[in-house]
């Protein structure tokens, strides 16, 4: 058939959009319990992993732009989980740190990357090669990867 291409079960990036939404309302009622959404969470998840990274370094590693950011990181620090200081030499430079309270709410996460995974009714293994077959697809898409 001509239009075969245009059938949206065909859709390779449709299939990736659904089976995100999917996978992130299987976080929400788990992120309900500690109050926060699933951009805030990982959010956290990088600052947990390293803290006191800049803003820019927090937007490359999450594939999010300042407008994005901005108003998350103010929610994350109105919620008392997150610092933002200027740099005292290059005011350019914004550094987001965890609180007390955001390095405490790492120890009532732990266990939601293992819920999650029994929920999808992957295999451990199975859930590592769809997710490397994911980040790869997600290198070749990125900018300034040179590869064309």
């Amino acid at each position: 058939m001509k239009h075969e291409a245009l059938k949206l079960d065909n859709q390779l990036c449709f299939a990736l959009y659904a089976c995100s939404r999917e996978i992130t309302k299987l976080y929400k009622p788990i992120l309900d319990k500690l109050g926060i959404t699933y951009t805030q969470y990982i959010s956290l998840l990088v600052l947990w992993e390293k803290d006191n990274i800049t803003v820019k370094d927090l937007g490359e590693k999450l594939h999010l732009d300042s407008g994005t950011l901005t108003p998350l990181l103010k929610k994350l620090e109105f919620m008392e989980l997150v610092n933002r200081n200027r740099d005292t030499i290059d005011e350019r430079k914004v550094y987001v740190k965890l609180t007390d309270k955001g390095v405490e709410l790492k120890t009532m996460a732990i266990e939601i990357p293992n819920k999650i995974l029994c929920s999808t009714g992957l295999s451990l293994q199975s859930a590592e090669l769809l997710k490397e077959n994911i980040n790869s697809l997600l290198l070749t898409l990125t900018p300034g990867n040179n590869i064309k």
